[in-house]
């Protein structure tokens, strides 16, 4: 976010961890991150890893430390909840942890963002019925089954 001009994770860099998330999704995601490629440096980031299941999360670990013994340049981040720190993931990496607070205003965020969901032609978009031609929106309510 250093620059409107950087790109967005592509699809291949993230995994957003369920209690569903399964060993073999996270073991395909751990050798795209420690398997150089030549597209340059990615940044590979596990979100909501303390949601994982015990099970996988055992899995996780043991391959971590198995492709760990190949490869050195790898870039990982992994991101959990602070209130669950007791969980697995975040138990086995806590030497690891750092502590992050958003370093930019929610208002350059959200102009970064919408930067690069913009659509710039919208005539034949989905996206047209949100706002800015933003091809993507968060829609939420405080009472659930509103017909969101």
């Amino acid at each position: 976010m250093n620059s409107p001009k950087q790109p967005l994770p592509t699809f291949d860099e993230v995994l957003l961890c369920t209690p569903q998330t399964t060993a073999e999704q996270v073991e395909l995601f751990f050798r795209r991150c420690f398997i150089p490629c030549s597209g340059g440096e990615k940044i590979y980031t596990m979100l909501y890893a303390d949601e994982l299941s015990y099970d996988v999360s055992c899995r996780a670990e043991e391959l971590f430390q198995h492709l760990q013994l190949y490869s050195k340049t790898y870039r990982l981040i992994i991101l959990c909840d602070c209130e669950k720190e007791h969980n697995y993931i975040p138990s086995v990496f806590s030497q690891y942890k750092v502590h992050m607070i958003p370093q930019r205003p929610l208002a350059e965020i959200q102009e970064y963002l919408q930067h690069h969901y913009r659509v710039l032609e919208p005539s034949s978009s989905a996206a047209s019925v949100f706002k800015d031609n933003v091809c993507v929106a968060i829609v939420s309510s405080n009472r659930a089954g509103v017909g969101k």
